[in-house]
Parts: structure tokens; C-alpha cells; sequence
């Protein structure tokens, strides 16, 4: 299954964003701690034409602390890039967004030359929490649900510090299938492109072998860590469903109803704090996909070339 998920308002998004950077010093991307190669957003380079980049790691306070300093130590790596993690509902660490971003343009600053800024990020990142924790009101919207924002907004976090706000954005292929289901997951991706169940045992493949004392805490499985990572995914998803009463009649697994359980559970953070990959794994995800891409865009064009059949009528 490949999860695709681009709405009309996010065609907008794409040119605002082409037309706005053409006036902006920093770009600001919001990132999922939990999933933050997958939630980069790949058209976001293109169309920020090599700005000075920051990347905050969102919801560092639901990830795996070792991985998210493994992701920060990448990204912090990369040219012209900063990258910091936080929870955007603190307030102080929030603050740091704006020494980073003087950072990154030292040059910029002061009535004559104010720091233009572009914030940018997948749905549901909490970006728009984030701004009400800048701006210390309620600036923006915010909700669970994928796609909030729908247009573009100025916001003065100082006198010469100028914060544009933009809607969430993916892009119009995700060619990487594993992203498509971290995305699914973490509630990024609309509830009509994709199925819960698929979700949740993909979910459950990786939370069982990178975690599954948190599954054995959250669930009571009564089964060792060893044990957990052996199952099948289908039996992890059995065993949770049994112990949480997702059963249907006649002794039958309710599976939609334990997806929408796991699910749920994932996006509040009841089983604890984990991350669903690693630089590494992301960069093979990547290469994976990409040539896979290639493979199907080349067979494409190879379909297109042929010539048709004479018509005979």
C-alpha cells in the first residue's frame, strides 16, 4: 500500500512558499522527534533555494532521547544548518529558536535589516503550538487533525524579528514507503489515505524489536522482550487486542478496533517515549525508495514510448 495524501490547499501552500522566500533570511523547519527523517520534507529544499535552515525536532519530550541525539548530531553535521529539540509548549527552550536563527543570519537584526523568518513543517508537527508559545497568546490554531492552518500569517515576535507562518505541507510523492506509514501514524497524513490496521501492525514491527519492554508495560502482555520481538506482527496486534478487550462476537479479534487502540496509544504517547528511526535506517529507507522510484518511472516512460496499433477500423 502507498500512502499519498495532498490537498488543494497545499498546491497553495507550494507557491507561497516559492514567493515568499525570496524575502526570507532563515527557514525554520518543524520536525516529529518521533519520526524526523520521515517527516522532512523533501520539497522543502527545493523551494528554499539553499536558506539558512534550522531544524527544530518537535516533541522531544515523546521520543527516545539517545535517537533524538543521534538525529541532532546529523542534522547539526550538514551545511549551514542548526538544529535544536524541544517541546514547543515550554517556553524557554522555545526562546532558543531565536538565537539560532540570529545564528544562522548574524548579519540580520535591528530596525534597518529585521530578521525575516519562514516557518514551515508537515501537518500536525505542532507548529502552530509552538507559535502561541513564541507570541506567548493564542496566535494560531491548533488541534490533533491534520491540516489547521490553511493560510499564510505575519507574526512580530519582537520589533525587528518577523515570523511568517505557513500551513502544513507534505509532498505530492512520498516515495519512501516506510515514511508513509511513520506519517500515518503520528496523525500527519489525512484519516482517508490510509487504513488503520496496515498502519498499526507496520507500527507494531517497529515498536516490537526497538521496544518492546514499553509494549509489555503499557499492554501486560506477560511475555518477555525476546518473546514480543519474536511474534508476528499480526500476533502482537492478537495479544494487545485479547488483554485490552478488542474482541468481537463470537471470540473474534475486533483488528480495527486494537489498530485504533495502538494507533491512539502511539499518538498520545501511553507507550512511552520512542522513536521510530534512525539516521541510518532512514538513509537505507531512502536509497531503497528512490531506486524503486526510478525503476517505476523508467517502465513508465519505456510504456509511453511504445507505438500504438494501427487502428484498423
Amino acid at each position: 500500500m502507498s500512502i499519498q495524501w495532498f490537498p488543494g490547499h497545499m498546491h497553495l501552500t507550494r507557491k507561497a512558499i516559492t514567493e515568499r522566500v525570496k524575502e526570507i533570511d532563515v527557514v525554520i523547519e518543524m520536525l516529529d522527534a518521533r519520526l524526523p527523517g520521515s517527516s522532512a520534507n523533501p520539497l522543502l529544499a527545493e523551494l528554499t533555494a539553499g536558506k539558512p535552515t534550522l531544524k527544530v525536532v518537535n516533541k522531544q519530550d515523546m521520543a527516545d532521547p539517545e535517537r533524538t541525539a543521534a538525529w541532532l548530531a546529523h542534522y547539526n553535521a550538514q551545511p549551514n544548518t542548526r538544529a535544536i529539540a524541544l517541546d514547543a509548549s515550554v517556553t524557554a527552550p522555545a526562546r532558543a529558536i531565536i538565537a539560532s536563527c540570529h545564528e544562522l543570519a548574524p548579519n540580520r537584526g535591528g530596525m534597518v535589516k529585521p530578521m525575516r523568518v519562514l516557518i514551515c513543517g508537515i501537518p500536525n508537527v505542532g507548529k502552530s503550538t509552538l507559535i502561541n508559545t513564541l507570541m506567548g497568546k493564542r496566535a494560531a490554531k491548533t488541534g490533533d487533525e491534520a491540516g489547521i492552518t490553511r493560510s499564510e500569517s505575519r507574526l512580530a515576535l519582537a520589533d525587528d524579528f518577523y515570523l511568517y507562518d505557513t500551513p502544513g505541507m507534505l509532498w505530492p510523492r512520498i516515495v519512501v514507503p516506510e515514511s508513509g506509514y511513520n506519517l500515518a501514524a503520528s496523525g500527519a497524513v489525512g484519516r482517508n489515505a490510509y487504513d488503520d490496521q496496515e498502519v498499526a501492525l507496520e507500527l507494531l514491527a517497529k515498536l516490537k524489536v526497538a521496544y518492546p519492554a514499553l509494549l509489555e508495560a503499557r499492554y501486560k502482555l506477560g511475555l518477555s522482550n525476546e518473546a514480543i520481538a519474536a511474534l508476528p506482527d499480526e500476533g502482537v496486534m492478537e495479544a494487545i487486542a485479547r488483554k485490552r478487550g478488542a474482541i468481537a462476537t463470537g471470540g473474534q479479534i475486533n483488528w480495527q478496533k486494537a489498530a485504533e487502540l495502538v494507533i491512539a496509544d502511539f499518538r498520545s504517547n501511553a507507550i512511552g517515549r520512542t522513536t521510530l528511526e534512525t539516521p541510518e535506517m532512514f538513509q537505507q529507507w531512502l536509497s531503497a525508495g528512490l531506486k524503486a522510484d526510478a525503476e517505476r518511472q523508467g517502465r513508465k516512460k519505456e510504456r509511453s514510448n511504445k507505438p500504438r496499433k494501427p487502428d484498423r477500423r
